[in-house]
């Protein structure tokens, strides 16, 4: 016992030697060293939003552009717990002297009686604010001030604890300040360290109607999208694209943070160590035209009244009363630019948050984008597709003749035309849109052939745009496979008009269109035109001319329905004396309701520019598709017509 005793303390004495030889050592022979590094102190890295990049049209008219605003901002590092709460009541002052709102979060209020009760008023938790508040007073230290004072710094504490204000995460006290505001707060703040009023890019939405789906908004970060991007420099407080332009050309649009690094020696004093200045995000700018866009808008609000009036004076609910939506695409078919995307009801970019709820109420959908996602049945519309692929499979020719007595029965199928049409060729089938005509001709063509040509064209598929559209669905043996049911023969007759399960999105039908009208070669659609560094006039992207499909339909072939499609148009009383020769087709599509309006068009005939697609939910007649698109038209050629 004695020998393990002694052996004990003999490890003991050796341990306590080395680290009093330790210490001697860290004292005596490297004191310098240490006191050197306590001297450095720490270091915090403020991190410092960038400008957002700037959206524009095709013809550089501002839709998202940043404006000068001003904005209160205190900075942890200089400000010392004993003083915060002094500081924010002093502001909260100034502000409301100057008529300005501050940031505040907090759910509670002070009642007439001087006491507390929560935002949503329910009786009983008048004492639970209370309790709240006092808890609340003791945490931020607010002893000695009066309720209303108590209340607001609080609010202002309690919100700066949400928004992890702290030494490397400054504070936005107050924002949108006016300019007035920020002199004055200036001036009366200028003696406190810690406070400053700071110029800032403000995101506004000029001309905030006229393209919202395409433009997009942008937003705080959620929790998901934070988890996905953090590791790309994004923080819990970050703005950022949620829709449109502004979500699909995020990493364009956001620029570069920049950083302040300061640094706080061990007396307390912080000096910048050093600076990375933010960079700008890029400039977008669009193949929308403004000007169309917004006569495009006008023309489908027109639409929508006209078929509520005529279902009114025809005191027919069915036929156009329950009409409440529309929408129309305009691509240019030589390089399938989105020219015009416009979508009714629409809504005001610079007012969605404050209308969000009443907008996400609206039994019309104006959040919705019709244009690009909005998918509904073609009807006739889809003719000519089911030309081309009778014409390619040599299953007719533009000569075939094919009688019309009113209804079509084959393979089970009955189809009733609108007219008895007798013998009919391709020309006056087009014109009459006969249905026993293109329900054979669909038919002979065989439903293969029609979902070929037809995915060819851009319809049942996505055409390559950059922000979100829909693939629609088109009619066939595929589809009916992922839906779990069995595609009978009948129902080609009714896919080769446009009914069965086709639906189709209004970007879909220009392109289509455009293919056909281009010999047949269906490019990407796109709506961004090239990209700019901020303010420079640099360009650092332009889009070119991509070839998507093409349609396996000879220039013969196509010719002759391009030759159908314009006597169709001449058809129309609306487009007969038009100064312009248009080539195009309508649809009436059947479904619950009024019927679905529908129009297709490209111009000029001899040398297409455009290609045009209208579509008006339970519109009844597609005349009044046509009177849209024809207002589309006018402001596009600036015929006689145009307003502008």
């Amino acid at each position: 016992m004695k020998s393990r005793y002694a052996f004990l303390m003999t490890v003991v004495i050796v341990i306590s030697s080395l680290f009093t030889a330790r210490l001697v050592r860290w004292q005596a022979l490297e004191h310098d060293i240490y006191d050197d590094a306590a001297g450095n102190g720490s270091e915090y890295t403020v991190t410092y939003e960038a400008v957002r990049g700037e959206i524009f049209d095709r013809n550089g008219e501002p839709l998202a552009a940043d404006l000068t605003g001003y904005r209160v901002v205190m900075n942890r590092l200089f400000i010392g717990e004993d003083d915060l709460n002094g500081i924010i009541l002093r502001l909260v002052e100034l502000s409301g002297e100057c008529g300005e709102k501050w940031n505040d979060e907090l759910p509670i209020v002070t009642d007439s009686g001087g006491g507390y009760r929560f935002t949503e008023g329910a009786d009983d938790t008048d004492m639970i604010a209370g309790e709240y508040i006092a808890w609340l007073a003791e945490k931020y230290g607010c002893a000695g001030y009066s309720a209303e004072e108590r209340r607001n710094i609080i609010g202002v504490r309690y919100t700066m604890e949400k928004k992890l204000f702290g030494r490397t995460r400054p504070y936005v006290f107050a924002e949108g300040i006016s300019e007035k505001s920020m002199a004055v707060i200036s001036e009366r703040m200028s003696e406190v360290r810690g406070v400053s009023v700071e110029a800032f890019a403000v995101r506004t939405y000029l001309n905030g109607s006229a393209a919202p789906h395409i433009v997009g908004v942008t937003g705080l970060i959620s929790q998901e999208e934070y988890n996905g991007l953090a590791e790309n420099g994004y923080s819990y407080t970050d703005t950022i694209g949620k829709s449109g332009i502004e979500s699909a050309f995020e990493s364009e649009l956001r620029g570069t943070p920049g950083k302040c690094v300061f640094k706080e020696d061990r007396n307390g004093d912080i000096e910048i160590v050093r600076t990375e200045p933010a960079r700008p995000g890029n400039s977008v700018y669009l193949t929308i035209d403004l000007r169309l866009q917004q006569a495009a808008q006008k023309a489908l609000k027109e639409a929508v009244e006209e078929a509520n009036e005529y279902a009114a004076m025809v005191n027919d609910k069915n036929m156009g009363a329950d009409c409440n939506g529309a929408a129309a695409v305009v691509i240019d078919v030589r390089d399938f630019s989105v020219l015009c995307a416009a979508s009714c009801p629409s809504y005001d970019l610079s007012a969605y948050y404050d209308d969000y709820e009443k907008l996400a109420a609206d039994k019309a959908s104006p959040l919705f984008d019709r244009a690009f996602a909005g998918a509904l049945a073609p009807g006739s519309t889809f003719k000519p597709l089911t030309a081309c692929a009778a014409l390619e499979e040599k299953k007719i020719t533009a000569h075939t003749s094919i009688e019309c007595n009113g209804v079509y029965t084959k393979d089970g199928m009955e189809l009733w035309c609108m007219g008895y049409h007798g013998e009919q060729e391709l020309d006056s089938a087009m014109a009459d849109s006969c249905n026993v005509f293109f329900a054979e001709t669909g038919r002979l063509a065989g439903i293969d052939a029609l979902e070929k040509y037809a995915k060819r064209c851009g319809l049942g598929v996505k055409t390559g745009v950059e922000i979100y559209e829909s693939a629609g669905t088109l009619a066939g043996p595929e589809f009916s496979r992922l839906t779990g049911s069995e595609w009978y023969p009948g129902q080609t007759a009714a896919a080769a008009i446009g009914q069965s399960d086709s639906q189709f999105t209004p970007l879909q039908l220009a392109a289509y269109c455009g293919t056909i009208a281009n010999g047949g070669k269906r490019l990407k659609t796109h709506v961004v035109d090239h990209i700019e560094k901020y303010k420079s006039g640099v360009t650092t992207y332009r889009s070119e001319p991509e070839t998507a499909d093409d349609m396996g339909v000879s220039e013969k072939n196509l010719q002759e329905v391009r030759e159908a499609m314009y006597a169709a148009a001449k058809s129309y009383s609306q487009l007969q004396e038009y100064p312009i020769e248009i080539a195009g087709k309508t649809g009436t599509a059947e479904n619950g309701g009024s019927d679905h309006a529908n129009f297709i068009c490209f111009a000029p005939y001899d040398k297409p520019e455009i290609a045009v697609a209208v579509m008006v939910e339970h519109g009844a007649k597609s005349g009044i598709a046509v009177n849209a698109a024809k207002k589309i038209l006018d402001e596009y050629f600036h015929t006689e017509n145009s307003e502008g």
